[in-house]
């Protein structure tokens, strides 16, 4: 491709509204260009990395057994109300109605659409297992669109759905897409973790992430640093820390008069905050409320709480007035510690705070707080549960190394669904005894568009953009030097673009006619992973200069099409 020919906008100047480099670098190297809030037009250059990303995506699948389809993005809501999700989904959920007052959903993702073709067509156990995927445009109406494609309101997203006679075979597959996706984002070029997750919105047993990992990342992961272990923050777990310490210190209570959280009490008592505990009511299963005890330094994970039986879900807090009458004290004084006679609010504690000794909680009392309380002697007893978020420096769950916390961009994710679809939507197909089956299912997603963002944020530069080979718009850039007085330095450009074109090479030929300055500029805003320069001064020594990207500085090479193939291949 001749530069001169392609329609390529590039700008020096930072986006007002792009808060994180993939946005102001895909903006700044014209791969998108704002349409609306969270919708954006693909151009040219952007379009030749999204659909090589699409390419190795459909390959793998592919080659792993899935058959492709397409469905329709507007689903009836029939089906989203059969399986329960169109009143349990929010105002994510884009809804509509058509000419006939008939109502519709755009598709955010499309377990019922695939759950109900398997339902109209499938009727015997010889037809199992199958995987359809479809690789198609999906909406949310995200409350704040931002990021760019990053998270954006429409997005390109590979769904698959695989259906299966019993939970064995639900599992192979599920293995069978992990390896399928480490195979995609491998080939990609991105650094990535597979990592255990919460399965949210889509249901599900069990469920793992995979993550490009970048300093920017929204997502904070918990990796071992001894073993493969890694989970989203959500689903890591921690353990119950063994033994308590004996109680050592008398029971005595302290003025805070205007210290209501953990931070403000251990200041001012100049103590450890881990010495501390809070405690964080909610309403229970049973209609009550229940009192979450976490530890001062730590913090309450919502989705480990509200998958506790005795807690109500989704986790909702007590307000003040539920708070004041079941405590006869306002919010900031809490304790487990109760007086006698009163009618004490259940207990459910975290593991570390449970093995907490002598630690400094509220009184009951506002103003007051407690030093040296202890469970068994001074309050009841609690019921221990995993309840907080992994710090660094815990326990591996696997026990092998402690854990570390990194960012993450999340860009995949596989489910098992079991038969939360298929019972929902009575899919049955008849057993080889003539017996009825309801299908085992499992989900797999990957987010197309936001792999192309993740990529630059995981490689950039001060510069511009450091793509992967693989998904590179172009492998190689030619950047003549002063063809408007070098007749040899055109005519060698010239025939090194079209000997690489013969070979089958994605050349891009910088024929603008720019200074060296600007023209460099442009190539290492837009990224081409391999630079080829061709000047007289060069060409006098039978040389081309060649450059890598990510390289630090530039080398000289033969100056034949030979040597190019050879030094770009890598």
């Amino acid at each position: 491709m001749r530069l001169s020919r392609f329609p390529l906008v590039t700008t020096k100047e930072t986006p007002a509204d792009a808060e994180v480099i993939s946005h102001r670098l895909m903006l700044r190297a014209g791969l998108i260009r704002k349409l609306g809030s969270g919708l954006y037009t693909w151009l040219p250059l952007g379009l030749r990395v999204l659909q090589k990303v699409e390419a190795i995506v459909r390959e793998e699948m592919n080659r792993a057994g899935a058959f492709e389809v397409l469905a329709p993005p507007e689903v009836p809501a029939e089906l989203w109300q059969e399986s329960g999700r169109w009143d349990k989904y929010g105002p994510e959920l884009l809804r509509f109605k058509d000419r006939h007052g008939r109502d519709f959903i755009i598709g955010p993702t499309h377990e019922e659409v695939i759950t109900d073709l398997v339902r109209r067509d499938f009727r015997s156990y010889k037809q199992l297992p199958v995987n359809f995927y479809q690789i198609q445009t999906k909406f949310r109406d995200e409350i704040r669109p931002r990021f760019g494609v990053m998270r954006g309101r429409e997005f390109l997203m590979k769904d698959a759905y695989s259906f299966h006679l019993d939970v064995a075979d639900m599992e192979r597959e599920y293995r069978n897409m992990r390896d399928t996706y480490t195979r995609i984002f491998s080939r990609i070029g991105v650094e990535f973790r597979a990592v255990k997750a919460d399965s949210g919105a889509i249901g599900g047993d069990r469920s793992e992430e995979f993550h490009v990992l970048a300093n920017s990342g929204e997502d904070l992961l918990a990796v071992s640093d001894q073993s493969s272990y890694a989970a989203n923050v959500e689903a890591a777990e921690t353990q119950p820390a063994g033994a308590r310490n004996a109680a050592t210190a008398v029971l005595a209570k302290v003025a805070t008069p205007a210290q209501k959280t953990c931070e403000e009490v251990a200041t001012l008592l100049k103590i450890p905050l881990a010495t501390t505990l809070k405690l964080i009511v909610v309403k229970a299963r049973d209609g009550g409320l229940i009192a979450l005890a976490i530890r001062g330094d730590h913090v309450l994970n919502t989705v480990k709480a509200e998958k506790h039986p005795r807690i109500s879900a989704p986790l909702t807090l007590a307000t003040d007035a539920e708070i004041q009458a079941a405590f006869n004290c306002e919010p900031g004084f809490l304790g487990p510690v109760f007086a006698a006679g009163a009618k004490p609010v259940p207990v459910l504690a975290d593991f570390a705070a449970a093995a907490l000794a002598d630690f400094v909680c509220g009184a009951n009392l506002a103003g007051f707080h407690l030093r040296g309380a202890n469970w068994g002697r001074d309050a009841a007893e609690p019921e221990a549960a995993d309840l907080r978020n992994v710090v660094a420096g815990d326990p591996s769950p696997d026990g092998k190394g402690s854990l570390k916390l990194v960012r993450g961009i999340e860009v995949g994710h596989i489910f098992q669904n079991g038969n939360l679809y298929t019972k929902a939507l009575g899919v049955t197909v008849l057993g080889a005894q003539g017996e009825e089956i309801i299908p085992e299912a499992g989900c797999y997603g990957i987010g197309v568009t936001r792999i192309v963002a993740a990529a630059i944020e995981q490689r950039n530069d001060d510069k511009g953009i450091l793509w992967p080979d693989a998904i590179a718009p172009f492998r190689v850039l030619i950047c003549p030097i002063g063809t408007d007085k070098s007749e040899a330095a055109k005519a060698a450009s010239e025939k090194l673009y079209a000997e690489l074109l013969d070979a089958g090479i994605e050349v891009l030929l910088d024929d603008r006619g720019l200074r060296p300055g600007p023209m460099f500029a442009d190539a290492d805003l837009i990224g081409i992973p391999h630079r080829i320069v061709i000047g007289e001064k060069g060409l006098a020594q039978n040389q081309f200069e060649y450059k890598r990207r990510d390289a630090a500085a530039a080398e000289m090479i033969a100056a034949t099409v030979d040597a190019v193939i050879e030094r770009t291949r890598s």
